[in-house]
């Protein structure tokens, strides 16, 4: 059974969307420096931990927030966040419609990630989004989070590592990418 995994591009005070996102503005108001690294100032380093990432995906888990700002009415297309890569979303209520990759799962976390990585086999279950990366860490079924640390400060928006509960959540550092473009990739396994 593979792993599951939260891979974000962070700001330095902990946000992975500016304030106001929305439909209109996914990533919120300053938000898309997020993903600078993803573009034209992309390092070797940079494409490499994007490659790395896309390659052992084996399916995507979003909750319905996500979903609704990034999908919607066809944002990406036919498919999801990783082209065809198969789809679970996290939902209380289904849309009536949806391109095929998407699965909506209705019984919660727990069952989402079964789900999924029934259909991952050995290659990750990638969240997508904070809440469905909370919700995994607070059940105990996340094993891997990896930070894009960019070097700004937001001052709103989304926040990773929001409510997380009492008890501290301990974490092995299992990498460290100083990329050059000014990010800074750290990818920590967590201890159970």
């Amino acid at each position: 059974m593979g792993k599951v995994a939260v891979s974000m591009s962070m700001s330095l005070d902990g946000f992975v969307t500016g304030p106001h996102d929305s439909r209109k503005n996914p990533l919120g108001e300053g938000g898309e420096v997020l993903h600078h690294w993803l573009g034209p100032t992309s390092t070797p380093a940079d494409q490499a931990v994007l490659q790395e990432m896309v390659d052992g995906a084996g399916v995507i888990l979003m909750g319905r927030r996500s979903y609704d700002i990034c999908v919607g009415d066809g944002g990406w297309g036919d498919g999801g966040p990783a082209g065809q890569v198969p789809c679970f979303v996290l939902t209380h209520n289904p849309p009536a419609e949806a391109p095929d990759v998407f699965t909506f799962v209705t019984d919660g976390i727990e069952s989402a990630i079964a789900q999924a990585q029934a259909v991952a086999g050995d290659r990750v279950v990638g969240l997508h989004g904070a809440t469905a990366a909370q919700q995994a860490l607070a059940v105990g079924l996340l094993d891997e989070i990896q930070v894009h640390l960019v070097p700004v400060l937001l001052g709103g928006g989304v926040r990773l590592f929001d409510l997380l509960g009492a008890d501290p959540v301990n974490l092995e550092r299992d990498r460290v990418v100083e990329a050059g473009s000014g990010v800074t990739h750290l990818r920590y396994r967590v201890i159970r």
